[in-house]
């Protein structure tokens, strides 16, 4: 693991608002934060590996994550992402059973690593925390099915116009308001439609063309999210 100077807070000194921890209050925030251990990841080192024994849950301080399994071959199926603020790993704490997924840093990151023991301890304790676990585990449920459904019934080109939408409504815009705010190759984005690679490189390139996106290098921006959302049949 590289080793960096950044000084992650406590849970109770905490900056990232949006995490489901902030509702808890300075006792449980501090127990949860007992022996917290903090790491720093650079681009594309695995939090954690599909198949290994979970001992914890994570929370990312800062960065950008994605989840995917392996599937037959060794293709890689990208999941689901996760950003500032979201935690990893609970699914396998809650079943107590092997990771089910791979986590990978897409940007280089800072993330905590939390005991199972007082999470579960807080968990049967607070009502508010066990309410918001219902609805990430819910959450995670629908969009499995929706993904599913996705591969099954609508066409590559809107398949993969909704990744584009998943990756802006996962991690935003830059500062001009269009570019999406993380780099994933061109097999990252195959990946998560559920197609080839060539394929998604094509079908980019034909939506860039069209004006529907914008490929500036690696990047990709969207000049009207509107439009993005008609082709890709969403509403």
């Amino acid at each position: 693991m590289v080793k960096s100077t950044t000084q992650i807070p406590s849970c109770s000194d905490c900056e990232n608002k949006d995490s489901m921890f902030c509702l808890l209050s300075q006792i449980d925030k501090d127990t949860l934060g007992a022996n917290k251990g903090n790491n720093f990841y650079k681009k594309g080192q695995s939090v954690f590996y599909e198949g290994n024994q979970s001992h914890g849950l994570y929370c990312i301080y800062k960065g950008k994550v994605k989840i995917s399994k392996m599937g037959e071959g060794g293709k890689e199926q990208v999941i689901r992402f996760a950003k500032t603020g979201d935690i990893l790993g609970y699914r396998s704490l809650f079943n107590n059973e092997p990771y089910q997924a791979t986590a990978t840093v897409l940007e280089d990151a800072y993330i905590c690593h939390l005991s199972k023991d007082k999470y579960l301890k807080i968990l049967k304790e607070n009502p508010s925390l066990s309410w918001n676990t219902m609805k990430l585990l819910s959450n995670d449920l629908k969009n499995a099915e929706t993904h599913l459904i996705n591969i099954a019934q609508k066409t590559v080109k809107e398949r993969i116009v909704e990744t584009l939408l998943l990756l802006q409504s996962t991690f935003g815009f830059e500062k001009d308001e269009k570019t999406i705010s993380v780099v994933l190759t061109r097999s990252e984005i195959a990946d998560v439609a559920g197609t080839t690679t060539e394929t998604a490189i094509r079908t980019l390139s034909e939506l860039n063309k069209e004006g529907v996106i914008n490929l500036v290098a690696k990047k990709i921006q969207i000049p009207n999210i509107k439009e993005l959302q008609r082709v890709a049949n969403v509403f």
